[in-house]
């Protein structure tokens, strides 16, 4: 990372005070579940948000990044408010306000960004920014913090001072996966379980296929659904989504009076929580291949239950699974975005030649195509 802490140098004209890293993260099964209180799997990926800090004690904040054109942003740590339309700066000045909303004295800091995650592509570049940032700013403040009080610092960041009504899934899997390893989340009370996920030693791997497109019906669609699935939760009586039983979904079903994409919505959650449920099973059991099949069920709810596919990701699935992939499935918020696909190690390359002919047949632009490797979480790296 000397060419961060270089770049740093040559930026602010003094040393940083030390160097960090925070991964990008793919989510295996369990979506728009977290926000339920449901279940999530997510992993790490080896792409990182990287920050050079040194700390100030003048209350000037001041950020840049390497990636986004432009001069470096200057801010007034105790003039900072959400929604103020701080641009993509919002993100790392969030955790710093959540930082001293929390009551920890931050005085301010000097801050270098570059990412090598994906934007865009439904991989948590915005939640990798901000973790990058929590663990800085905690390290270089000795603040008594642990990764996981972290992470929930950076969603408030993200839910109160960016505006982005996200769960807790992002943020906790950039803070606290292992190095081959899915992360099992229970969002409601924030317990974890690391489930070894060596896919080589079966033979086998899990591709991400960046299909490099944003619709714009993303924007609001999150909170649309968010709020669907809250309408459904106080007609049933409940405090949330996850207190429905997969077992009494058809009955919990007929008693809803409210809209059918409400009932769709529910549906949807309840089902994947069970799915994250079935996963872990079968991980535990070794079966891995197993999995396929259930991702590529994920995906159908996704997309017929929860509305939130596009023509993209499904050629995606579609052409993947007809060229002999295990399963495949939308990842993140969808409209766009990537999709993973469980793939024998020996039908990799068709597989990948596959989606490529389908994209180039189909009119549409190359897609990204990488391996997902479970790579570690946040951490110091100089």
């Amino acid at each position: 990372m000397s060419e961060v802490a270089a770049a740093f140098r040559e930026l602010y004209g003094s040393e940083p005070d030390g160097v960090w890293a925070a991964p990008g993260r793919v989510n295996l099964i369990g979506e728009y579940t977290d926000f339920n209180e449901g279940f999530v799997m997510p992993l790490a990926l080896p792409h990182t948000a990287v920050a050079a800090v040194a700390r100030r004690a003048d209350g000037v904040l001041r950020i840049h990044s390497a990636d986004i054109e432009g001069p470096l942003v200057e801010l007034r740590i105790d003039e900072l408010e959400p929604l103020s339309g701080a641009g993509w700066a919002a993100y790392p000045a969030g955790v710093a306000w959540a930082l001293r909303q929390a009551g920890h004295e931050v005085t301010g800091a000097d801050i270098h960004l570059t990412s090598t995650v994906p934007t865009g592509a439904g991989l948590s570049s915005s939640a990798a920014l901000e973790v990058v940032t929590g663990l800085a700013l905690r390290d270089v403040f000795q603040l008594p913090l642990s990764m996981e009080e972290l992470a929930s610092l950076a969603q408030k960041a993200e839910n109160s001072f960016v505006g982005v009504p996200c769960g807790i899934m992002d943020q906790t899997a950039s803070a606290c996966c292992t190095e081959g390893h899915v992360l099992h989340l229970d969002a409601r009370d924030l317990t974890r379980r690391q489930i070894p996920f060596d896919l080589p030693a079966h033979g086998l791997r899990l591709l991400v296929v960046d299909t490099r497109v944003k619709h714009a019906l993303g924007d609001g669609a999150y909170a649309e659904r968010r709020a669907g699935c809250e309408r459904g939760a106080r007609e049933l009586g409940v405090r949330t989504l996850r207190e429905v039983e997969f077992a009494q979904l058809q009955y919990v079903l007929g008693q809803l009076s409210s809209l059918p994409t409400v009932r769709d919505y529910v549906r949807h959650v309840v089902s994947d929580n069970e799915r994250v449920e079935r996963v872990a099973a079968l991980l535990a059991a070794g079966d891995v291949r197993g999995v396929g099949p259930v991702l590529t069920e994920g995906h159908a709810s996704l997309r017929d239950d929860l509305r939130v596919s596009c023509a993209e990701l499904d050629l995606v699935v579609e052409t993947a699974v007809a060229a002999g992939a295990l399963g495949a499935r939308m990842t993140g918020g969808g409209f766009g975005g990537s999709a993973i696909v469980l793939v024998e190690e020996a039908e990799l390359g068709p597989v990948t030649k596959a989606l490529v002919t389908a994209f180039e047949g189909a009119g549409l632009t190359r897609p990204r195509v990488f391996e997902a490797v479970p790579s570690e979480g946040a951490r110091r790296v100089g």
